[in-house]
């Protein structure tokens, strides 16, 4: 475990973050005593589940159809 105060973890973070990432833990400290550890980040995947949303979500009919305004707008309007 490596010990270090503010102002060197400021100027050493690049090798502070080489020590983490070799699997050492950094405990960065403040007048002596420690404030932060500094750890290997691990992201958390959770497990999708299909279907979650079932009877949730409801898609209007006029989904797909622009309205008259915002076609016009885009020079979409039918003639």
């Amino acid at each position: 475990m490596h010990i270090t105060n503010i102002s060197e973890a400021k100027a050493q973070l690049s090798a502070l973050v080489e020590k983490v990432l070799a699997g050492e833990d950094v405990i960065i400290g403040k007048a002596g005593k420690p404030v932060a550890r500094l750890v290997p980040y691990k992201a958390v995947r959770k497990q999708r589940r299909p279907g979650a949303l079932k009877n949730e979500i409801r898609i209007a009919e006029d989904f797909d159809r622009l309205p008259e305004d915002i076609a016009r707008a885009f020079g979409m309007e039918e003639q």
